[in-house]
C-alpha cells in the first residue's frame, strides 16, 4: 500500500487523481516562474489510467503564494526529495521544463545518492545540460523588464492583471536568482535513461545545449524536437505527452521498487 506523504510535504506535490496502485508515477517540475496546475493541468487526461501524475508546486505561487520562494537549489531539492521518497514504492519518472529540467536532474541525483532510489526515466526539456550552467555567459543578471516579458510569454493573461504580474514577478525573481547561483560542483551520471526535448525555434536553448545532456546519461540519451519556441509544450502537448507515455510503457515491468543494489556517492549543488 502507498505510504502517506508527510503532512509538511503534501504542499509540494499536487496530484489530480491519486491512484491506489499506479504502475508508474510521473512527476513534473515547472519552468521558472511557472506553477504546477497551469503547466500540467491537461496532462492527466492524456495519460494511461495506470500512470499517476504529480506536479511539483514551488513556494510563492498558487496555493502557496503566501510562502517565501526558495532561491537556492539545495533546499529546494531537499524538500522535493522528502516528499517523493514515500512515493518510491512505484517507479518514478521525472519530467522538467526550463528550470524544472535541472531541478529534476538534481532530484534524481539526490534520490540515488542519499536514498538509493533510481528514477525510471529523466525527461528534460528546454534547458541546457547542468555542466553548462556554470558558464559565466549564462550568469548575467536579468532585469525586471526582461523577467516581466518572460512571465507574459508564459502566461499572456498576466498583462491584463497587474496585481497577478506583481505576484508572478516575486516567484520569477527567486527562480532566476536560483539559476544564477546554480553552479554544480559535479555532474554525476544518472543511471536512468535520459530524454531531451526542445522546440525547433527555441531562442533560449540550442540543439547542442540539449544534446549535451548525453554527458550525464548513464543508460542512453535521445533528443526529440517539436515545432514551437521555448513554450512548445503548450501547442505540442498531445505529441509530447504521447512520446512520454511511450517512454514509460515498460517502466512497471522492472519491479515495484527502484532502490539500487548499492549506494552511490552523495552529491549536492554548491551555489556560488
Amino acid at each position: 500500500m502507498t505510504e502517506t506523504i508527510p503532512a509538511d510535504s503534501r504542499a509540494w506535490l499536487l496530484r489530480q487523481r491519486p491512484l491506489a496502485e499506479p504502475r508508474v508515477r510521473l512527476v513534473c517540475f515547472p519552468h521558472a516562474g511557472g506553477d504546477a496546475p497551469m503547466s500540467y493541468r491537461g496532462w492527466q487526461d492524456r495519460l494511461p489510467a495506470d500512470v499517476e501524475l504529480s506536479a511539483v508546486c514551488y513556494p510563492g505561487r498558487q496555493n502557496r503564494v503566501n510562502e517565501r520562494p526558495i532561491d537556492r537549489m539545495e533546499p529546494l531539492v531537499d524538500h522535493v526529495c522528502r516528499a517523493l521518497v514515500p512515493l518510491a514504492d512505484r517507479p518514478l519518472a521525472l519530467f522538467g521544463h526550463g528550470m524544472g529540467a535541472v531541478v529534476a536532474y538534481e532530484v534524481a541525483v539526490r534520490l540515488a545518492g542519499r536514498h538509493r532510489i533510481s528514477p525510471a526515466a529523466l525527461l528534460v526539456s528546454a534547458y541546457a545540460a547542468p555542466h553548462l550552467c556554470a558558464d559565466d555567459a549564462r550568469r548575467i543578471p536579468i532585469g525586471d523588464r526582461q523577467l516581466a516579458e518572460q512571465a507574459a510569454a508564459a502566461d499572456p493573461a498576466l498583462l491584463r492583471f497587474p496585481e497577478l504580474m506583481d505576484l508572478a514577478m516575486v516567484a520569477l525573481r527567486a527562480d532566476h536568482d536560483l539559476l544564477h547561483a546554480y553552479r554544480p560542483a559535479s555532474t554525476p551520471l544518472v543511471t536512468a535513461p535520459v530524454v531531451g526535448y526542445r522546440g525547433t525555434d527555441d531562442p533560449r536553448v540550442s540543439h547542442g545545449e540539449m544534446r549535451a545532456w548525453s554527458r550525464v546519461a548513464g543508460s542512453g540519451f535521445e533528443l526529440r524536437t517539436f515545432p514551437g519556441d521555448h513554450f512548445y509544450p503548450v501547442d505540442a502537448e498531445a505529441a509530447l505527452v504521447a512520446d512520454i507515455v511511450e517512454r514509460l510503457s515498460g517502466a512497471g515491468d522492472i519491479g515495484q521498487t527502484f532502490h539500487e543494489d548499492s549506494p552511490t556517492s552523495s552529491h549536492s549543488s554548491q551555489p556560488a
